[in-house]
């Protein structure tokens, strides 16, 4: 009797223990659904508009000849005389990038002659190597990516690009160089107002406003301004004229608070 009695009593302890965690447990799941689920959330919007900073120009050269050595041997050396026209014009190392490099083969289709043509022998005259194409030359392509940090030296680059043998000048943008900072300030706008709004509404609802439980951020993007880059290397001088205009960064928030 008294090991039954002595195994009743740690039995019913135990069920007692678990009992206790559990509650525990149903307590601690009650109260955080309903922190998330007594919340109110507000938005806020920022937007800051700074003029850009860097301008980006992206071109290529192309060369051409019989053989592939060649047609490299020429590429190289128009290379290094646009890399060499940039660096005097103050641009560092860091901001003359190269951006591809390709080697493609030239063809020609030679065009079938019709059955029947004959020749002055009176023997029918085939097609052309059978219409198979013929590897004629070949055309090698390297493009650039360079930074111009003077904004005033923009349209002069353009122009000397191509006098120095760029044959390709495909786009030109305008950039903010450190746009994390611009985001920053976005942030800071679209946070104040979305406690703006918080402030005013929590005592036109009537209600009070506990901690933040969740935060979201959105947009943030930075834009480029694009535009063909045309130029034909006249003697101009001070070569295209290329305004920046402005960029603007938006941010959007959202707070949630708890409700007490």
């Amino acid at each position: 009797m008294n090991n039954n009695y002595k195994y009743l009593i740690w039995s019913g302890t135990a069920v007692l223990v678990i009992l206790g965690l559990f509650l525990l447990v149903l307590i601690g799941h009650i109260s955080n659904t309903a922190t998330t689920t007594n919340t109110i959330s507000f938005s806020g919007e920022g937007k800051v508009s700074a003029k850009p900073d860097v301008s980006v120009v992206n071109f290529s050269i192309v060369t051409e000849a019989v053989t592939s050595k060649a047609a490299q041997n020429d590429n190289s050396a128009k290379s290094k005389k646009v890399v060499d026209f940039l660096k005097d014009q103050g641009i560092a190392d860091k901001d003359i990038k190269t951006r591809g490099y390709n080697v493609y083969p030239q063809y020609s289709y030679p065009r079938p002659i019709s059955i029947g043509v004959s020749t002055n022998m009176g023997y029918p005259v085939p097609p052309n190597d059978n219409g198979n194409p013929k590897i004629t030359g070949y055309q090698v392509t390297q493009s650039f990516e360079v930074k111009v940090r003077d904004l005033t030296k923009v349209g002069a680059v353009l122009d000397g690009l191509v006098a120095q043998g760029a044959n390709q000048v495909n786009n030109l943008g305008f950039q903010i160089d450190n746009p994390e900072k611009i985001k920053d300030e976005a942030r800071a706008m679209a946070i104040a107002d979305a406690k703006a709004k918080a402030d005013s509404l929590r005592s036109q609802l009537g209600i009070r406003l506990g901690k933040i439980v969740n935060y979201t951020e959105g947009g943030g993007g930075y834009p480029v301004y694009m535009l063909e880059a045309k130029t034909t290397g006249g003697d101009s001088g001070s070569g295209p004229s290329t305004p920046t205009g402005e960029n603007e960064i938006t941010v959007d928030v959202t707070i949630t608070y708890q409700i007490r």
